[in-house]
C-alpha cells in the first residue's frame, strides 16, 4: 500500500515538474507583453478547458507533458492581424531568450526549492562518502519469505561473529579482487562455504575468514527464489548534516552546484549508456547508473516510500528537476535549447549583417530545420521506449 501510494506521489510530482515548466515559459510570455493562447497538461483529447482572459487553459486525455502556445511562436504561426506584432518571432532577442528559458528556469527553481526542504527536514547528504567497498552497519542476516518482505532477526550476523568491523575497506573476496559494492555483494552471494575477505585495516592488510549463512532470497527480474550467502553487512555511509532555514540556504546552493555538475556528467554519458540498457534486457545486470523512464522513476519513488526513505524520495524529485531543465538546455529542436540557439543564430547573423549594411535577414525558415527535428524526435522517443522497456524487465535495484 505505502509502494502504491510513493508511485502515484511520485508520478503526479513529475505532473506538476512538467507544468510548472510550461509555467514558467506561459509567466514569461505574459511578463513580456505576449499573447498565450493555450496552456495544457497533457496531451490527445481534451477533458477540459476554460477560458481566462486571451488564454485557455484545460487538461487533455494523456498526461504524458504539456505544453504552452504563445502566439508567433515561430513565423509559420497563422496569426490574427491583432496579434501580428506581438507574435513571438518579431519581438527583441532577450525577451525571446527569457520566455525559452523561462522553463529551464522554473525546473532549476523547483529543484532548489526541494534541496532545501531536504536540507531543513531531513538533511543534505554528504558528496565525501567512503569508499565504496567500506564496511558500514552490522546486523543479523534476515531472510526472505514467499511474499519477498524481509523476516526479522536478532542476535550477531557472521560479519560481527568473524570480527569485521565499520571502517574496513574490502578489497578481495575468497581471492577476487573487487572495487565497488555490487561486486563485493556478488561475489559474497555465490560463495557456498566458509570464505576468506582480505581488507586494510588501519593501514594493515588483513585476510579475515568468514562463515557465510546460506539463506533465500527472490531476485527483481524473475522473482524465482535462490539460495545465496549473505553476512550481516551494509555498505559504510556518512550521515546527512541539517540546517536551519537561514543556513540552508547557502547550503542548498552548493549542493544544487554539485548536482549540477553530476547532471551534466550524466548527460555527457547517455549515449553511451545504449549499450548498458540493452545488456540489461538481453539478460544482464541493470547498472544503477543507467537512465530511467518515468515509469522506472516512479517504481523508485515508490520502493524509498515502502522503505521510510522520504529523504531519498524527495531528493530524487528535486535530480529529475535538474535533469529535466539541463536535457531541455541541449542545442537541439524541439528542445528548448534548439529554439535558443536559432534566436541567438538570428542574433549574430542580424549583427553582422548590420556591420555591412544590409538590413536585418528573414525569421529562420522552420521548414529547412524539420528533417533535424525529426531526427531528435526519433533518437529522442527510441531511447524513452529503451528505458522503459528496461525499467519493466529488469529495474534498477536500490534495496537487496
Amino acid at each position: 500500500m505505502v509502494y502504491a501510494i510513493g508511485f502515484a506521489l511520485f508520478a503526479l510530482g513529475i505532473t506538476v515538474s512538467v507544468a510548472l515548466h510550461e509555467c514558467g515559459h506561459m509567466w514569461a510570455a505574459q511578463a513580456t507583453g505576449m499573447k498565450v493562447r493555450r496552456y495544457f497538461i497533457g496531451f490527445g483529447p481534451k477533458v477540459w478547458s476554460t477560458t481566462r482572459g486571451e488564454t485557455e487553459y484545460g487538461l487533455k486525455a494523456l498526461p504524458l507533458g504539456g505544453f504552452c502556445d504563445i502566439a508567433g511562436m515561430t513565423a509559420l504561426d497563422e496569426l490574427d492581424p491583432e496579434d501580428l506584432d506581438r507574435a513571438m518571432y518579431r519581438q527583441k532577442t532577450w525577451k525571446r531568450m527569457f520566455v525559452m528559458s523561462g522553463g529551464i528556469l522554473m525546473n532549476f527553481f523547483l529543484g532548489f526549492l526541494l534541496i532545501m526542504l531536504l536540507a531543513i527536514v531531513w538533511g543534505l547528504p554528504r558528496f565525501d562518502q567512503p569508499p565504496a567497498t567500506q564496511l558500514g552497519a552490522m546486523n543479523c542476516v534476515q531472510a526472505q519469505g514467499a511474499d519477498q518482505k524481509y523476516i526479522p532477526c536478532t542476535g550477531d550476523g557472521p560479519a560481527q561473529r568473524a570480527g569485521l568491523q565499520r571502517g574496513d575497506l574490502v578489497t578481495g573476496v575468497n581471492g577476487v579482487p573487487i572495487k565497488t559494492w555490487n561486486e563485493f555483494r556478488e561475489q559474497t552471494e555465490k560463495q557456498t562455504g566458509p570464505f576468506t575477505y582480505s581488507i586494510e585495516r588501519d593501514g594493515q592488510k588483513l585476510a579475515i575468514p568468514v562463515t557465510p549463512e546460506i539463506t533465500t532470497a527472490y531476485p527483481v527480474r524473475d522473482g524465482a527464489p535462490k539460495q545465496v550467502a549473505k553476512v550481516g553487512v551494509g555498505q559504510d555511509s556518512y550521515g546527512p548534516v541539517k540546517y536551519n532555514v537561514l543556513a540552508a540556504i547557502p547550503a542548498a546552493g552548493a549542493f544544487t552546484g554539485e548536482i549540477g555538475v553530476r547532471t551534466v556528467q550524466s548527460l555527457a554519458q547517455m549515449p553511451a549508456k545504449v549499450v548498458d540498457l540493452w545488456h540489461a534486457i538481453t539478460g544482464g545486470e541493470r547498472d544503477p547508473e543507467t537512465p530511467v523512464s518515468v515509469y522506472g522513476a516512479s517504481k523508485i519513488g515508490g520502493e524509498t516510500a515502502e522503505h521510510g526513505l522520504w529523504s531519498l524520495f524527495v531528493l530524487t524529485l528535486a535530480s529529475l528537476n535538474f535533469f529535466l531543465g539541463a536535457f531541455n538546455l541541449l542545442p537541439l529542436l524541439p528542445l528548448d535549447g534548439g529554439h535558443m540557439a536559432v534566436v541567438m543564430y538570428e542574433k549574430i547573423r542580424n549583427v553582422l549583417r548590420g556591420r555591412k549594411g544590409l538590413p536585418d535577414g528573414p525569421p529562420v525558415d522552420y521548414l529547412k530545420l524539420l528533417p533535424a527535428t525529426y531526427v531528435v524526435v526519433v533518437l529522442g522517443g527510441s531511447y524513452m521506449l529503451l528505458t522503459l522497456v528496461a525499467d519493466i524487465v529488469n529495474p534498477v535495484k536500490l534495496f537487496p
